[in-house]
Formats: C-alpha cells, sequence, structure tokens
C-alpha cells in the first residue's frame, strides 16, 4: 500500500520537472487568469498529497479511510466554474473540488480538516470524528457519503426546492439563482438511484419547473474492478431529451474548465439541468487496500500515470507563460511537506470515545420549544380563507382522515414553510381523500402531485427539508417505502450525523399503514411490517389510533421537524381512517372534536408518551393503531366477567413511551402486548425488552401477526391480529 503512492509521486515530481521550459505558446481559458490557475494546481496538489497522507496514517495504524481522488484532481475546474454559494454534494473522489470550493469560501484550513477526518479526530469540523466526509456549511458542501448515488434524489431535491422557494418568494438557505452540483462516479451512473433522480429531474423540467441540477459524472472507466464499457456514459446520457450534456477530459484542466463553466451557466441561466461528463483516470486503485494488480494489467495502469492530470496541468501552465517547471515543481514539494506537516499533528488526534457522544446528533429533543412550536395559533385571516368561514371545530366531531386533513390545512394556513406531497395527493387528494381540498385551498405550488417513484418523492423533500421548508411528503402505502427505504436510513438519519447537526433533515413521511383493508389489496395494499423502520436511529415512528392523537401527534411532528431538525415517519392506519364507532353501529365512539388552535397547548402530545384507558388493576393490555380499539372492546368484554383491564396506546413505536409503558405494567403486574405487526422484528420485540430492561418482574405475554406476507381475502384473518386471539391470550394470561 505504501509503495504504491511512493511511485506515483515520484513519478509526478519527475514529470513536473521534466516539462519544456516555460513559454507563451498556449493560451489560458478566458476568465482564468495566471494567478487562479495556479490556485486551482494548489488544489490538485493538495488533493494528492492527502491520499498520499491518508495511506500513510493508515499504514501506521492511525487512519481509517484511504479512498482517495488521484487521477479526479480535474475536478477543482468545476469548483472554479462555480459560486462558494452553490451547494455541492460530492464523490468522494472531489477532492480537487472541495480545496478549491474551501479556498474561494475563506475555510481558514482545508487540508488539515481533511486529515482530521482521516483519523476519525473528534476536533474533525464537519462530522466531529464519526465519518470521514467532504463537508462544510460555510462553504455550502454538504457531507454525503455518496455511495451508489444515494445523494442524487436529495440533490434533485435541493434543485427543485431553489425553484419552489423562488416561485413562493420565500428565502432559503442559498440564493434562488444558485446552481445544485452534484458528482458522482461512472459506475454510480448506472444505479437504479440515479436513473430515478436523473429520470425525476428531467420530468420536472420537462414540466416547465425549474431544476438547477448541474450532474457530474467522473468517469475513470472503473467501478471497483468492473471496468464500464468504453462510449458508454455518453451513449446513456449524451442524448437525453431536455439534459444538456457537455463532455471533457478530466485531465485537461482548462478544457474542464471550460466545459464546466459552459454547463454552469446553461444551468444558471435556463435553470434546466445539465450533465458533465468528465473523463478522468483512477491512480492508486479504489482505495488503499485494493491490489488493482490483480484484475488490471499493467500496461493499463502505465497508461492511466502516463495521463496523470497534475503533471497535464503543469504543462498547460508552463506552455502557458505561468509557470514553470521549477517553480512548479517546488510548489508541489511545498504543499506535499505542509500535508506531511499536519498529518504528523493531526496524528493520535482524540477521537469519540463515549456513545453518548456519538450519538448526540442524531436525536435532538428540546421538549419545550417543540411544544411551544406546536402551539402556536393560525391567524385568524388565513384560516378564514384556507376554510372558507367553514371552521372544522364547529363541524362536528371528525375521523381520524377528517383530523389529518383539517390539521395539515391548518399548518399551511399557519406555516409557509410547509409542503405537502406525494402520489395522487393533489388533485385526488389521495387514495383516501385524506389530502381532498388542500390543493383547492393552498395552490399547486404548496401542494402538489409527484412522479409514481418513492425514491424520487423521498429525495425531493430531502432537497427541500435541507433548503430551509418542512416537507411532509406522502408514501402512499407501507408496502411501497420498502422501494426507497435507503433514502431514510441513508440519507435523511444521516444527515445531522455526518455534519455534527451542521446540516438537519426536517421531515414528516405521512404513510397509510397496516393491514385489515377488508375487500381491498394484498401484500402492497395490506403490510404490517415496520421492522425496517424501527432501526434507524434517532427516527420517529408516530402511529395514532384515534382522530385527537393524529392531529396532536401530528403537529408534534412537524414541529419537531422544524425546531429540531427530526426525521418522522407519520404511520397512518388505513381501517381506521373512517372508522366511527367502537363497540356497536351508531355508537360514534371512536371519533373525535378537532381542537381550534387556541387550545392546541393543552392537546399536546409529546414524542414518546402513551395513552392510558381506563384504571383496571388486573390487567395492561397493550397496543398501538389498529391494536387498539380491538384490546378495548375485548377489556370491555372481560370486565363483565370481573377481570379488570387497563389499555396502553403506545401512540409512538419511536421513542417507546418506556416510562408510561412500565407505570402500566407495575399497576397490574400482568401485560398482554397486542402487536398487529410480524412476531419477528415486530413492535412487541421492543415492548418485552423494555419491560425486562426495567426490571418488570410481573408476567408478560405477547400476540402478534403471524411472520408472512399479507394474503389477499378471508385468508387475512388466518395471519393477522384479531379479537379473539387477544382475548384468548387474556384468558390465558389471567389463568397463568
Amino acid at each position: 500500500m505504501g509503495e504504491a503512492w511512493r511511485d506515483l509521486d515520484a513519478y509526478t515530481r519527475e514529470a513536473l520537472g521534466a516539462l519544456p521550459p516555460l513559454s507563451a505558446d498556449g493560451v489560458l481559458p478566458p476568465g482564468l487568469g495566471g494567478t487562479r490557475a495556479l490556485e486551482l494546481f494548489d488544489a490538485q496538489a493538495g488533493s494528492r498529497h492527502l491520499d498520499f497522507a491518508a495511506r500513510q496514517l493508515t499504514a501506521e495504524g492511525a487512519g481509517y479511510y484511504s479512498i482517495g481522488s488521484s487521477g479526479h484532481e480535474g475536478n477543482a475546474a468545476v469548483a472554479a466554474a462555480l459560486r462558494p454559494t452553490d451547494p455541492a454534494l460530492l464523490h468522494y473522489r472531489s477532492g480537487g473540488f472541495f480545496l478549491e470550493r474551501a479556498r474561494q469560501a475563506g475555510v481558514p484550513r482545508p487540508l488539515r480538516d481533511v486529515l482530521l477526518g482521516v483519523v476519525a479526530a473528534a476536533e474533525d469540523p464537519i462530522s466531529g470524528g464519526r465519518h470521514k466526509v467532504f463537508g462544510n456549511a460555510a462553504a455550502a458542501v454538504l457531507p454525503q457519503t455518496s455511495t451508489i448515488a444515494s445523494h442524487l434524489p436529495r440533490a434533485m431535491g435541493l434543485a427543485f426546492a431553489l425553484g419552489r422557494g423562488a416561485a413562493l418568494g420565500r428565502e432559503l438557505r442559498w440564493p434562488a439563482d444558485s446552481v445544485v452540483v452534484c458528482s458522482f462516479g461512472d459506475a454510480s451512473a448506472n444505479h437504479s438511484t440515479a436513473a430515478g433522480a436523473i429520470g425525476a429531474a428531467l420530468h420536472s423540467a420537462y414540466q416547465g419547473l425549474d431544476m438547477p441540477l448541474l450532474l457530474v459524472c467522473e468517469d475513470n472507466g472503473l467501478g471497483i474492478s468492473v471496468p464500464t464499457p468504453p462510449g458508454w456514459i455518453e451513449q446513456a446520457y449524451g442524448h437525453r431529451p431536455g439534459l444538456r450534456y457537455v463532455a471533457a477530459d478530466g485531465c485537461d484542466l482548462f478544457g474542464a474548465y471550460e466545459a464546466a463553466v459552459e454547463a454552469a451557466e446553461y444551468v444558471r441561466s435556463r435553470r434546466r439541468p445539465a450533465f458533465l461528463h468528465l473523463r478522468t483516470v483512477r491512480l492508486l486503485g479504489h482505495a488503499g487496500s485494493d491490489v488493482e494488480s490483480a484484475y488490471r494489467t499493467a500496461a493499463d495502469i502505465g497508461a492511466d500515470v502516463e495521463r496523470d492530470p497534475l503533471v497535464a496541468t503543469g504543462r498547460l501552465l508552463a506552455g502557458a507563460g505561468v509557470a514553470g517547471p521549477g517553480e512548479l515543481v517546488a510548489r508541489y514539494e511545498r504543499i506535499g511537506r505542509e500535508v506531511a506537516a499536519l498529518a504528523g499533528e493531526v496524528r493520535g488526534a482524540a477521537t469519540l470515545t463515549s456513545a453518548v457522544v456519538v450519538t448526540a446528533p442524531i436525536a435532538p429533543l428540546r421538549a419545550g420549544a417543540v411544544a411551544a412550536d406546536a402551539a402556536r395559533p393560525v391567524g385568524a385571516g388565513a384560516r378564514r380563507r384556507a376554510f372558507g368561514g367553514r371552521l372544522p371545530e364547529r363541524a362536528g366531531a371528525v375521523t381520524l382522515a377528517q383530523a389529518v386533513n383539517r390539521t395539515l390545512a391548518d399548518l399551511l394556513a399557519r406555516d409557509g414553510d410547509v409542503l405537502v406531497f406525494g402520489e395522487d395527493v393533489g388533485r385526488k387528494g389521495g387514495v383516501y381523500g385524506v389530502t381532498r381540498g388542500l390543493r383547492r385551498m393552498f395552490g399547486a405550488r404548496r401542494v402538489f402531485d409527484t412522479l409514481l417513484d418513492e425514491q424520487s418523492i423521498l429525495g425531493a423533500a430531502l432537497g427541500a427539508g435541507v433548503a430551509g421548508f418542512v416537507p411532509v411528503p406522502e408514501i402512499q402505502f407501507l408496502a411501497y417505502l420498502h422501494n426507497a427505504a435507503d433514502q431514510l436510513r441513508g440519507e435523511a438519519a444521516t444527515l445531522s450525523f455526518f455534519s455534527a447537526g451542521q446540516y438537519r433533515n426536517p421531515l414528516v413521511v405521512r404513510i397509510p399503514a397496516y393491514a385489515y383493508q377488508k375487500g381491498f389489496g394484498g401484500h402492497f395494499h395490506n403490510d404490517n411490517s415496520v421492522a425496517a423502520l424501527r432501526d434507524i436511529p434517532g427516527l420517529v415512528i408516530a402511529s395514532p389510533a384515534r382522530a385527537d392523537d393524529a392531529a396532536a401527534m401530528l403537529r408534534t411532528c412537524v414541529s419537531a421537524a422544524r425546531t429540531d431538525g427530526r426525521v418522522c415517519v407519520f404511520l397512518e392506519p388505513i381501517a381506521l381512517y373512517h372508522r366511527r364507532d367502537l363497540h356497536r353501529a351508531g355508537d360514534d365512539g371512536w371519533l373525535a372534536e378537532y381542537v381550534e388552535p387556541a387550545g392546541w397547548a393543552g392537546a399536546d402530545v409529546p414524542l414518546g408518551r402513551a395513552r392510558v384507558y381506563g384504571d383496571g388493576a388486573d390487567l395492561t393490555l397493550v397496543g398501538f393503531a389498529n391494536g387498539v380499539p380491538m384490546c378495548l372492546r375485548v377489556a370491555r368484554r372481560l370486565a363483565a366477567e370481573g377481570i379488570r383491564a387497563r389499555v396502553l396506546d403506545l401512540r409512538w413505536l419511536a421513542p417507546l413511551p418506556a416510562a408510561d409503558l412500565l407505570a402500566a405494567a407495575r399497576a397490574t403486574g400482568r401485560v398482554l402486548v397486542a402487536d398487529e405487526t410480524r412476531r419477528t422484528g415486530g413492535v412487541s420485540e421492543a415492548v418485552c425488552t423494555a419491560l425486562t430492561d426495567a426490571g418488570f418482574p410481573g408476567r408478560v405475554a405477547r400476540v402478534a401477526g403471524a411472520d408472512s406476507f399479507v394474503p389477499l381475502g378471508p385468508a387475512t384473518g388466518a395471519v393477522l391480529l384479531s379479537e379473539e386471539r387477544i382475548e384468548a391470550a387474556a384468558r390465558e394470561l389471567m389463568a397463568g
């Protein structure tokens, strides 16, 4: 590992020294003077020496990251073509870009900052030692792991958000005429995530929506060890309608700069996407542990070395009369000494040692601030315009679906930063009518339909959130989320972690959820799996069972997103959307009054607080969503036989209301968990574990859905939780 970088270092130094003498035959590109050209050479050299230092630190056991940018340093030209206020989501080989952007933005010591990330130092200014990423808030560089193009949907969403902000007259985090730049590799360009994001960008632009997105494909011809077919990127992206394609040799700094200026000016002036194809080389292999000779010939490796972009830049500078071989070698060696000294300085830097410190940025919670924001009133004039004088609190008791609809309307009326969108939510008002009328009230700029791609819906939300909106997207059914779960797991939930809280991702994802839809669906419309959500660190999972809780919990989620940058998933039980009755037909026992804004403070439902029905001392029935009315009916039947049961509605699946759960359990000494999700990976596992961890000495049992997909028709009764099973389990527990 060490020898390869030393060989490349020696080659670059010798090749720079052997360049022809200073001349004036070449010409600098317009807008790129001699001083600026030398600054770009310095960024390239700095990026190269950072790679060398990372490999040396790793070889010594002091570093933990050695995926480098060697061969890709021409991306510094892309940064030079942009403004330091243009938000950038970077490929992990965009070291030259990062250093040039940091210089533009006046970042004091970017070389040291990168090395602090390599050694996972606690003082790393972007991630705080949690991951090595290119990022800096002052330089508008959002930290991305950029694996498998997972950051492209967010980049698309951010470009969309800038356009939407301008249309709504809202001041966002970045200027309205900004360009969003997103870089990625040629192998990533083939991933479905990239294809979906680029397709969504073109779909938006085709409709006349602003989409100022500059896509930069750094094409080195390899995906780790797998070659990209020559000409494939141009074939795939060079002729896409609506996508401006500009190609350049990434080893030719001047040509790359001119191409980047052309692409950036097109995006900025036309507010349309462009694809900048930079043909690069990959030097030193995929990462420090990669042995290229195992899958590449010596001739292929040597051919890439001969295209060394630093040497190529030196040749251009010498030919344009900017700097001769001696000066270039001196600059290269000076930067090398600087990086080596910084590497020695950070070697052995303190790392994170406490789980409390490591996890601090994941789930901030300022309960008082969240409650205060949730209780803010809605202007009377705004409500009159929204509801047309038919105020919802005067219209009688409402269902769960109606409560969500009215709450969204009030939040849209109160806060201009709220956006509601998803498949069919606009004109149609959602499959179940939950968003009906909102588009008419607030217009298509704030309530709108999207294309049918969950990944792009979440990507739009991720970009909107980081730009300054509070997005409330809808995923049409719970099963559909699994198509795009990594946008929550790998992107939304990690942003504050990778940036030590400097960037946040406020987000409330509404999902019609769970099973029990009679006569409709089967697996994709009746899904009872939440395991993919439950293990995402910091994710809030709300699961209301009734109308008043749904309204209050939705307000809490939106305020937690706005105030603390929380990522929330709001699971709405489809089978309870329009439920009116509880015990018998016509009793209206599952309706609730809609609370007017003046009473919101008194109706607050904080994160992680459960709801208890009754004060029975014999048995605690724990449920959520559809399980709550089931448990209430079971409790009523048990009471007729003298068994006094109380029912605890968890309401929040994360954070789990552990304190309320334990208090209810201790009050009765017996707990039955009624879990409508699957037995394996379901919610009851967490409930039982919480009781065990707390040392609960009583008896605990659970009844859950089967480890099965949900079938169509009457067969659902064989695999889903039922009142009969709850009641039988309760009697067995009481008899033991």
